[in-house]
């Protein structure tokens, strides 16, 4: 049990979300309560594009509960309650695009979007 935990430190210790999260990287926020984060993609997609975050390392959706699930829903909907439209998009795995191993969600809008996706 004491491995396993080390080895969760280790992970979130050199997550840049996690340091982003945790102000160890400065960053621009555009969002913050007490279990989110949300700051500008440092390579938009889009012209908007915003990544939600929970403050706690999660590497996977089922590994959140209800409380966090609707704040990290809530923050979406307060990020984008201005935009015209939008689309929201998680990645999960390397073949899906996902780059940074901490659960988060991208808020893309500024452009068309095309169907299908990818």
């Amino acid at each position: 049990m004491a491995r396993l935990k080390k080895e969760a430190e280790k992970v979130e210790n050199s997550c840049i979300f996690c340091k982003i999260a945790n102000k160890e990287i400065e960053s621009k926020l555009t969002y913050e309560d007490n279990n989110v984060v949300a700051f500008n993609d440092i390579n938009p997609q889009a012209p908007t594009h915003i990544l939600v975050i929970p403050k706690k390392h999660i590497e996977h959706l089922a590994d959140i509960n209800l409380e966090l699930s609707n704040a990290i829903f809530s923050a979406i909907n307060k990020l984008t309650d201005n935009l015209p439209g939008f689309r929201v998009v998680m990645n999960f795995g390397a073949e899906a695009g996902q780059a940074v191993v901490h659960l988060h969600f991208h808020i893309l809008s500024g452009r068309k979007m095309d169907w299908p996706p990818g």
